[in-house]
């Protein structure tokens, strides 16, 4: 099994640095953000002292009049705080999703960017649980954690200062409170980062093996894996259970502490009153408005620490999402040469995904311009790693892989992906009209070149049947394409790419026996006149090669035509005569 390598995670100071380069483009947004803020914060400090002047006023016995005044007051500054902190609300929403979709569209264009052998290291789940997980845990934050931390941030700061106002000693008292706090928050932060990081990468885990075991179920069936692959399944997915669990017991834990800490302070301030009245340094009002102070500090204190939970689970996303928006674009060869021709030689060839354990030993292999190579061998002979080094996707351990003469490492990933093209059994639908679908391959071609690719692919037909034709919506949400209709418009893309080389993957696979057939057939057309590496399902396509290649245990042990190779009784002689036994059962089961 490929010993996954994550993708990097991006460290704090990376973090800060690209979270500063968002919101620098946007600074008067983020200058009228705080200034709405602070006043909504300023508005509000209001309350508590309108209401310790009312028990003034009732204690001192004075006219229901003197009440009038504060209570019109009282009345403003509840609809002016509610209006600010609406507006607050918008525009600290507004200025996170702003960075938030500059970040997204960086980490998409550098996703993309990635040498597919990279995505293959960590695993397209990784890949996925970034860009769909992070983004969406760092976007929940952004509406709903980002202005209720901002706002609780500056009424607790604009509360404290209001203590001191009232009296240096209602503030000491409320210090009681912190080193509970304090001790609370210490805990928590301390426990809770590195676990949350710990339940990302947990869920990525989960994600990769639901893809890995849900995208292979052919495979899986196939060769009795399935208990295994449930097994795996089951494993991920609690142990980020677990984790949730953890984090829940976490949050428990950390609560209990802050209602211990809250009472402790309400308890200070309170005998500080009563202290401070008796010795007629304050007024009852002036408690009043000291307790009603601390007590709305609660719920901002609660706010700011419980929102520590998201603000930690978005950091650790956002970090990961940093990680990839901050890796540099594979370095593109100056000048680099121009293929003469599209001949492929594979000289020396070693790969091994886990060091010491080689995939392929040696593989010397020559393909003329134009020449069809079909690969054959049981599972894990090596085949799909040979097709991936041709296509470029990954790169040999030793040896040299050449295209027109020209070694891939000096073509490059745009100099690779103009010769060389590769189509596997996992093609992908994108959401979209048919036409955009098709246009992904050539941005540029005309309605008449699509139908053209359509129409070699063997898909023309089906294509006009769609209720708009090439207009119609498919991929997620729109029309449901069988698998073989999935595979021959990846074979129309290949035919619009027009590359040299063409490399198929079992590109029939998940096809029944028909659609094999159909898929085999607009193979045929797709791939003539084309340099072609096909590592085959079903042994009737390599009849048709000029060339069959054999492997077994990462060797090539036979090489030559179909005829030829039956008549030597080998290796493939004995797969041909299982294939044929087997396809013949089948019929006349059928």
């Amino acid at each position: 099994m490929t010993s996954r390598v994550p993708l990097p995670t991006a460290t704090a100071s990376q973090t800060r640095r690209a979270l500063a380069g968002l919101l620098r483009p946007h600074r008067a947004l983020a200058a009228a953000t705080l200034a709405v803020l602070v006043a909504g914060a300023t508005v509000q400090m209001a309350g508590p002292l309108l209401l310790g002047y009312v028990v003034d006023v009732i204690a001192e016995g004075r006219p229901a009049s003197a009440l009038v005044l504060p209570a019109v007051l009282l009345l403003a500054v509840a609809v002016g705080h509610a209006a600010l902190s609406a507006l607050g609300t918008v525009l600290t929403s507004r200025l996170g999703e702003t960075a938030l979709a500059r970040l997204r569209e960086r980490v998409v264009d550098r996703a993309l960017r990635l040498p597919l052998r990279r995505v293959e290291e960590a695993g397209s789940g990784d890949v996925v649980a970034r860009v769909a997980g992070d983004v969406a845990v760092i976007a929940t934050a952004v509406r709903e954690a980002l202005p209720a931390f901002a706002g609780a941030g500056l009424t607790v700061g604009f509360t404290l200062i209001g203590l001191g106002a009232l009296d240096w000693r209602f503030a000491l008292a409320m210090l009681c409170a912190v080193p509970i706090q304090a001790f609370a928050l210490h805990r928590y932060l301390r426990t809770s980062a590195p676990l949350y990081a710990e339940q990302r990468v947990a869920e990525g885990e989960r994600a990769q093996q639901l893809l890995d075991s849900v995208g292979g179920a052919a495979t899986v069936r196939a060769f009795g894996l399935s208990g295994r692959h449930t097994a795996l399944v089951a494993e991920r997915s609690w142990a980020a259970v677990r984790y949730a669990l953890r984090v829940v017991d976490l949050r428990n834990r950390f609560f209990a502490r802050l209602n211990v800490a809250e009472f402790t302070g309400l308890a200070a301030i309170l005998c500080t009153g009563f202290l401070l009245v008796r010795a007629d340094a304050v007024t009852i009002g002036a408690v009043s408005a000291a307790a009603l102070f601390f007590i709305r500090l609660f719920d901002p204190i609660n706010v700011l620490l419980f929102l520590f939970d998201q603000v930690q689970e978005a950091g650790a996303g956002l970090a990961r999402l940093v990680g990839i928006a901050d890796l540099d674009p594979p370095a593109e060869p100056v000048d680099p040469p121009a293929p003469s021709g599209a001949s492929v030689r594979v000289s020396g060839v070693r790969y091994a995904y886990t060091p010491g354990h080689d995939v392929l030993r040696g593989v010397d292999l020559e393909i003329p311009a134009g020449a069809r190579v079909a690969l054959v061998g049981a599972s894990g002979a090596g085949k799909t790693t040979l097709a991936k080094l041709v296509a470029g996707v990954q790169e040999p351990t030793a040896g040299t892989v050449t295209i027109g003469g020209v070694p891939l490492d000096r073509l490059g990933a745009t100099g690779i992906r103009d010769q060389v093209a590769l189509v596997s059994q996992e093609v992908h639908v994108f959401a979209g009209t048919l036409a955009d679908d098709l246009r992904l391959a050539r941005p540029a071609a005309g309605d008449a070149d699509l139908r053209a690719a359509l129409d070699l692919a063997g898909a023309l037909e089906w294509a006009e049947a769609l209720p708009d034709g090439l207009a119609t919506t498919v991929g997620d949400g729109g029309h449901r394409l069988t698998a073989t209709q999935a595979q021959q418009l990846a074979l129309a893309r290949l035919a619009l790419a027009d590359p040299k080389v063409a490399v198929l993957d079992e590109a029939t696979a998940e096809a029944g026996s028909a659609g094999a057939r159909v898929l085999e057939a607009a193979a045929d057309r797709v791939l003539a006149g084309r340099t072609a590496v096909v590592v085959v399902h079903r042994l009737t396509q390599a009849v048709t090669a000029d060339t069959i290649v054999v492997l077994d245990e990462g060797r090539i042990v036979e090489s030559g035509g179909h005829a030829e190779l039956v008549a030597a009784g080998g290796r493939y002689a004995e797969l041909w005569a299982a294939w044929s036994t087997a396809n013949l059962t089948a019929g006349s089961e059928r």
